[in-house]
């Protein structure tokens, strides 16, 4: 008897898998028991050939059986973000991972390339057919680079709305995810918040080239109610000007090392200590850059007066040499980091108080992780809220509008609390 049903079996597993491919709407993905893997990330200079930066923790899926036949790419004007599922091959254990890599848009021919690796290993990745593959695609390069994904990749692309992309990936971390959303502080540097069924409103400050802030009221909720086109783009730009720094993450690490106190204008430079009347720090900065205009007219008037010598006296060692009165990069990177983040956390805070929002988000590429831009935001939102409101910040930032698209084939009331209902 067993053997008389076996082929009617095979045949509503194939049904379904072909109805799987064919409308990977249908699949749900299985978020019960999800968690952040414990590896340790690939080193973020180390990039390897085919263009991926694997920078941020893989999502363990343990309860997730399905197939997955799609993949997502959100392509930004400096970074496309791309997840997808993938088994793992040598575990015993069932499951798999949601994988997140990005490319340097100036090279999305490399992104398409791997993409299209992902085409031919998608039966050993997630046990769908080979060569079967959707593409659910966002962000403005969706639109810019559609004509050319879809040649290259010979695959079906979808494109989504980029605010709702955003939004339904921010609703998944915040949900879904434990170890996820966190608050920074140099004592308390990763406090996690448990996630949470009851989440809006809630103010979402998305960082990229620009930045946009949007209150969400609810599920496909949302209104972008401003933002400022002084973003990460500003930073990388200005800095590959004054700086020989040539990626994002080498401007990082150089403001690491950087000394702002050389190039701005600080309290304490203006009145001698603190001033405690109105709550300023001596080491609060007063104007950025604020010393560069000082110093280099000193140098130069140093260079027309020649210090002071009568003609034909010898030149003595200069208190003000060229190599004294360059800037450090360092320093510059560190300036300038500390203008942008300052900049965008108190516009954050602003529209916070107008709109009546507690809960402040921070997402974008432009964060990456980087301490010293979580402790600027940080403070900032605490500072101008008299310690009324906090910065959140979520581990995988810069991955929300591509896990947004990943998730929008979902069916209706998926996940363990429901998140994203239509």
């Amino acid at each position: 008897m067993s053997h008389s049903r076996r082929p009617i079996l095979q045949e509503r597993t194939n049904s379904l898998l072909d109805e799987t491919i064919l409308s990977p709407g249908a699949v749900n993905i299985n978020v019960q028991g999800a968690f952040i893997v414990d590896e340790v990330a690939s080193n973020r200079e180390n990039r390897p050939e085919d263009g991926a930066l694997h920078d941020t923790r893989d999502i363990r899926l343990p309860n997730h059986k399905a197939v997955v036949s799609h993949v997502a790419l959100d392509i930004g004007g400096s970074l496309a973000k791309l997840v997808f599922f993938s088994r793992e091959l040598d575990s015993k254990e069932l499951g798999g991972r949601l994988n997140f890599l990005n490319f340097e848009t100036d090279r999305i021919d490399q992104c398409f390339q791997f993409v299209h690796q992902l085409k031919s290993k998608q039966q050993t990745l997630n046990g769908s057919r080979p060569g079967e593959l959707c593409v659910m695609a966002t962000g403005g390069g969706a639109y810019k680079y559609y004509d050319e994904m879809k040649k290259v990749l010979g695959v079906e692309v979808l494109r989504e709305d980029e605010m709702e992309c955003l939004i339904m990936g921010l609703d998944f971390f915040i949900t879904e995810i434990p170890r996820e959303v966190f608050t920074y502080a140099d004592l308390d540097p990763m406090h996690f918040e448990e996630p949470r069924a009851n989440i809006y409103p809630y103010l979402l400050v998305n960082i990229g080239s620009g930045v946009s802030m949007v209150k969400v009221s609810g599920p496909r909720k949302f209104e972008r109610i401003g933002g400022t086109s002084l973003g990460g783009g500003t930073l990388w730009g200005l800095l590959s000007l004054l700086t020989g720094a040539r990626t994002f993450d080498d401007m990082l690490a150089m403001a690491d090392r950087g000394d702002n106190a050389t190039v701005d204008m600080l309290v304490g430079d203006i009145y001698g200590t603190d001033y405690t009347k109105v709550g300023l720090k001596t080491g609060t900065i007063a104007s950025s850059f604020g010393k560069v205009f000082k110093m280099k007219r000193q140098g130069e008037s140093d260079a027309e007066d020649g210090s002071g010598l009568s003609n034909g006296d010898p030149q003595p060692p200069s208190a003000y040499s060229d190599q004294d009165r360059a800037f450090a990069p360092e320093d510059i990177s560190r300036s300038l980091l500390y203008a942008v983040s300052n900049n965008i956390g108190q516009i954050a805070y602003l529209q916070s108080e107008k709109h009546e929002l507690e809960h402040i988000y921070f997402g974008g590429s432009f964060i990456r992780g980087h301490r010293q831009t979580m402790n600027t935001l940080s403070y900032a939102i605490k500072f101008w809220s008299n310690g009324k409101k906090k910065a959140y910040f979520l581990r995988h930032e810069g991955y929300l509008g591509s896990v947004g698209a990943f998730l929008k084939r979902q069916p209706r009331n998926w996940g363990r609390r429901n998140s994203f209902e239509e």
